[in-house]
């Protein structure tokens, strides 16, 4: 399962090699709302350069996966990023992808894009 999320590129930390043929590099964006969002992700071995063109504050479009494990009785949760673009003004969602938005939940009950009220009070 994929999902993507929108935000300004907070920081970019440099590669890691956890092993010689193994390496990770992480990276937190922070989401645009009433309380901000700082959220780490991880891309690894190949993928590890994708945020290489990006800078600081810019608005990007991260697309990832939801990993995680267990070790020694204790579990670990992952976000890990497979392709990052630029950022668009709002989310949308493709074919197999979710987009991850606090509220971008469109209004079931609205019509023609205005809101409609059929409470009695």
């Amino acid at each position: 399962m994929s999902f993507s999320i929108n935000g300004k590129l907070h920081k970019k930390f440099a590669v890691e090699s956890k092993t010689a043929t193994f390496s990770t590099r992480e990276f937190v964006i922070m989401t645009e709302e009433q309380y901000p969002q700082y959220i780490k992700f991880q891309l690894v071995q190949d993928r590890t350069g994708v945020i290489d063109q990006f800078q600081e504050g810019q608005q990007i479009t991260v697309h990832f996966d939801l990993r995680g494990r267990e070790w020694q009785e204790k579990y670990f949760t992952n976000l890990q990023a497979w392709k990052v673009e630029a950022g668009s003004a709002s989310p949308t969602a493709t074919a197999g992808e979710s987009v991850v938005s606090e509220g971008n939940t469109p209004d079931p009950f609205a019509t023609s894009g205005e809101s409609f009220d059929d409470l009695p009070f």
